[in-house]
């Protein structure tokens, strides 16, 4: 398979699939983002905590919104804004009023510590920061290590609700659940104030072109400290032409309703659930906490979803669930999984309920995300992460950097597309050693799963195992693990072993506590290589995720490191690392 001068996957794209998009319909973000006004003007733009803005509602809050930055704070364009805020109305407000003033967005998450919020703001240079008030107390400790931060605007929840049902939202989660704690930042800047404000200010468009930063979107920091990866006006563009390109057949303009449980400050929802919706025009039915799945079940009933996106870990929990197995989605047209693999078993029993595959998909932040998706008219669930979204190149590379052509031979997998970010920001080094001529290094190992360019995810170079010289993928055990019918949740990791380096542990969430040991290791003799069955076995009510619902492995595999006494620190880590690629 000859992938310099041919793409085989092409051949895969269902009929009217272009292999390429034209990248260049707008100049700017702004561009799209008018051109939807105008188009959608009287559709449904946003639903959250019962309230529901249209296209010119969001529109008219945005322009006041971005009025107010340019006449009250002075924003130029270039300045960097930072969004530390959950999904809520004032999120898209607030983020399309800082492109329309020109501004480069700074997604934070609300859950970060003050630390890596110190880290976040200083490495962004950001300027000025939207918080909302339940986290405000966390930007209160970090505002002394953060000079740079000039202006801090606060929300409540219920900011976009109206004025009594947003006064009782906003007094039962200060008084009643007491889920804002106490914070003091004298000068802060209230989101009303802002947007009564800017009713009164004129708005000025500022010419924004295509090279320009749109995003500093910071990496997860998994392998070492959080990066920004520079994501531009063109690179977010072209992305939102790539979805649409493989997708348009499913989909109608102004049509759509998309169920937003990921976080937007998270890239792959920051795409599909907001600019990729926002280009054809599709409502988004935003999820404030999709970890209380009882409360997103009941908000999700009074709708008719067309498209939901998801990772792994909901859509198990939502087909685990009473209600929603009882639910009838009539109109669900696209499941779309992301984050990380779709396990087998979740996929077989979403299917079975909805009779919709889940759209694996791959991506990573440094490309917009989206690298490849499975096709919507495939028929089976194939255990891949698809085929390259259209004006796309991907290789995969073997230890030597030659190029691997043959299946089931694993690599790294390397991308190269319009979506390609720019760089790391304000890290050279780093970016010249994430880049292979034009192609981005993953990090991620891969294969060509058949002849027609369909990819297959082994995992993280990070997460592999090292039994004995033999590489160990955490995700092949875990998906093995996941067709019993009493386990919910599973993770697999290495820890150390005297005899063979390192040893497979997994960390099992059971649905029924018959569930033992035993049973666990039968099934895995029966599918798994000797060295690959899990020498240790460990039940947990819960595992730890990340606030998008990835289960985080490195966290339990640093605290099995700190039971044995062993230092985890970024060196450490990088030498292990390196020991492995060299073993690959």
């Amino acid at each position: 398979m000859d992938n310099q001068n041919n793409k085989p996957w092409i051949k895969a794209y269902p009929e009217g699939v272009s292999p390429t998009v034209d990248t260049g319909l707008f100049n700017s973000l702004v561009d799209m983002f008018e051109f939807s006004i105008e188009k959608f003007r009287d559709r449904p733009a946003l639903y959250s905590l019962g309230t529901s803005l249209t296209y010119a509602q969001l529109d008219h809050k945005a322009r006041c919104f971005a009025a107010y930055l340019q006449c009250e704070l002075h924003v130029k364009p270039g300045d960097h804004i930072a969004l530390m805020l959950p999904n809520i109305i004032q999120y898209p407000v607030a983020l399309f009023g800082s492109l329309l003033a020109g501004a480069v967005i700074v997604n934070v998450n609300p859950m970060y510590t003050p630390r890596e919020l110190v880290h976040q703001l200083n490495d962004s240079k950001a300027k000025i920061i939207i918080v909302i008030s339940n986290f405000a107390s966390t930007l209160q400790k970090s505002l002394p290590e953060t000079p740079g931060v000039e202006h801090v605007i606060i929300t409540s929840l219920g900011d976009e609700c109206g004025a009594i049902k947003g006064y009782f939202i906003n007094f039962f989660a200060k008084y009643l659940k007491r889920i804002v704690p106490r914070y003091h930042i004298p000068d802060a800047i209230t989101y009303k104030h802002v947007m009564m404000a800017g009713e009164e200010y004129p708005y000025t468009r500022p010419i924004i072109k295509s090279d320009e930063l749109a995003f500093l979107q910071y990496t997860g920091g998994t392998t070492g400290t959080a990066k920004g990866a520079m994501l531009t006006h063109g690179n977010i563009l072209a992305n939102v032409e790539q979805a649409w390109g493989m997708y348009h057949s499913r989909l109608n303009e102004g049509e759509e309703l998309i169920v937003t449980a990921i976080p937007l400050y998270h890239v792959f929802a920051l795409c599909i659930n907001c600019m990729f919706c926002t280009r054809i025009g599709a409502g988004s039915l935003l999820i404030l906490d999709a970890r209380n799945i009882k409360g997103f079940v009941k908000e999700l009933a009074s709708y008719e979803p067309t498209i939901i996106t998801g990772v792994n870990t909901l859509f198990n929990a939502l087909i685990n669930n009473e209600d929603f197995c009882n639910m009838h989605l009539s109109k669900l047209k696209l499941t779309i999984g992301g984050g990380t693999s779709v396990q087998k078993g979740v996929e077989i029993k979403w299917f079975t309920h909805t009779g919709l595959h889940i759209l694996e998909g791959y991506g990573l932040t440094e490309c917009s995300p989206l690298v490849a998706v499975c096709p919507y008219n495939v028929e089976e669930y194939t255990g891949t992460i698809g085929v390259p979204v259209p004006s796309t190149d991907v290789i995969i590379l073997d230890k030597d950097n030659h190029r691997i052509t043959d299946v089931d031979v694993p690599g790294e997998l390397l991308v190269r597309g319009p979506q390609v970010m720019k760089g790391y920001y304000g890290r050279e080094v780093a970016t010249q050693k994430v880049f292979f001529g034009e192609y981005l290094k993953t990090g991620d190992v891969a294969c060509w799963a058949n002849t027609s360019g369909y990819i297959r995810l082994v995992d993280r170079k990070k997460d592999m195992i090292l039994v004995s010289g033999f590489n160990v993928y955490p995700s092949e055990i875990e998906d093995v693990i996941m067709l019993h019918p009493n386990v919910l949740e599973v993770a697999a990791i290495g820890v150390p072993s005297r005899h063979s380096g390192e040893s497979v542990k997994v960390f099992i969430v059971r649905k029924n506590k018959s569930l033992t040991e035993d049973m666990i290791k039968t099934m895995c003799r029966k599918h798994l290589t000797a060295y690959k069955v899990p020498k240790h076995i460990e039940f947990r009510d819960s595992l730890p995720k990340t606030n998008v619902g990835k289960i985080m492995r490195k966290e339990l595999r640093e605290a099995e490191y700190r039971k044995l006494g062993i230092s985890v620190s970024d060196q450490n880590q990088e030498e292990k690392k390196v020991q492995k690629e060299k073993a690959e």
